[in-house]
């Protein structure tokens, strides 16, 4: 399948320093990609990038299999086709809801014109609004407003910055999945920006983990989390915490809790020592088993509790465990490794 978005080894500098490094990923048309990272890694750089409101350093940036933007060349936001939702929703106070998603449409006859703002509203939730002004909105319904903004134009390419950002919990995963859905229907390729883990898996066909300006892997939620590509990513994605252990054979890693079966780095001969990622769901709680760790921190979830307990050897690994098995701070819990998929560094 072609590409619709495609960024080769790209760059970007601000005077001395490096923001955005050696960059390559693609995203195929439909779909929506995810630049997920911390603060500072650069994630709303490469927005900015593809969006045009920056030139690129080095490599080159294609929509479509059209190169847009390489050192010496740029062509301008206005002509890329893109859309662009900001996190502070940007909306102009003086116009109504109807103004707002308008906004873009000032070439359309004036009947098309209503006809998309119309439709828009409807497919964000918004009829009846038309007539109001942002102030007069709450968070979700102004972040409505300017998705709907964006996507009046019909822009080939969506870019959401942190959308969710400023609205509760709650209400971020609703309309991420919203959005989602929206985004299906009406078969547009997007790209998200976020720093939030659950987000990003909710919302993203594929998603690209960023630290310090360089991509650490581009690939779908289940492989970030099961198979990440390096330490940053195994300790980035989701829960877990990493023991020490021992190559007995090429299959085979000894940690305190017992004897893993897999696959682990190439580069580790017999004896070698690694660090093993051990997930919360990897530690069954099993009052049969001889092997007991005490609890120390406990965190209710709802259907399950979270436990963090001390091994043995005094270090600590945590435990999702269904809620109904309730035990006190200090209590001794039998365990076993239920691990499907092992991931180990050489330390």
């Amino acid at each position: 399948m072609a590409a619709h978005v495609e960024l080769i080894s790209v760059g970007k500098r601000f005077g001395e320093k490096e923001v955005v490094a050696d960059l390559s990923f693609r995203l195929g048309p439909g779909s929506i990609g995810c630049l997920l990272g911390p603060s500072g890694c650069g994630k709303t750089t490469v927005l900015r990038l593809i969006a045009g409101f920056e030139a690129v350093s080095s490599g080159e940036i294609l929509l479509n299999g059209e190169p847009v933007s390489r050192p010496g060349h740029s062509v301008p936001p206005e002509r890329r086709r893109v859309g662009m939702v900001f996190q502070d929703y940007a909306l102009f106070p003086h116009l109504t809801v109807e103004g707002n998603v308008a906004f873009g449409l000032h070439r359309w006859p004036a009947r098309e014109r209503a006809a998309r703002v119309r439709e828009l509203l409807a497919l964000v939730g918004l009829e009846g609004h038309e007539k109001a002004y942002p102030h007069e909105l709450s968070g979700g319904q102004q972040q409505r407003v300017a998705l709907a903004r964006a996507l009046a134009p019909k822009p080939e390419l969506l870019l959401l910055d942190e959308p969710f950002s400023n609205l509760d919990v709650e209400l971020r995963e609703r309309l991420g999945l919203e959005l989602r859905q929206i985004l299906k229907q009406e078969g547009i390729t997007a790209i998200l920006v976020t720093h939030d883990q659950q987000e990003a898996f909710a919302m993203a066909d594929e998603i690209g983990v960023m630290h310090a300006g360089r991509l650490q892997q581009w690939d779908t939620a289940y492989r970030l989390y099961h198979q990440p590509a390096n330490r940053f990513v195994a300790d980035f994605i989701g829960q877990g915490v990493f023991l020490p252990g021992t190559v007995l054979n090429s299959h085979q890693i000894e940690i305190e809790l017992g004897i893993l079966n897999g696959s682990f780095p190439s580069e580790c001969a017999k004896g070698c020592a690694v660090d093993v990622l051990i997930r919360p769901d990897d530690i069954v709680h099993d009052d049969t088993s001889p092997l007991l760790a005490e609890v120390v921190h406990k965190a209710f979830r709802g259907a399950s509790i979270l436990y963090t307990l001390r091994l043995p050897s005094g270090g600590t690994a945590l435990s999702l465990v269904p809620s109904h098995h309730n035990h006190a701070l200090g209590e001794k819990i039998g365990i076993r490794l239920d691990v499907d998929h092992v991931v180990a560094f050489k330390r």
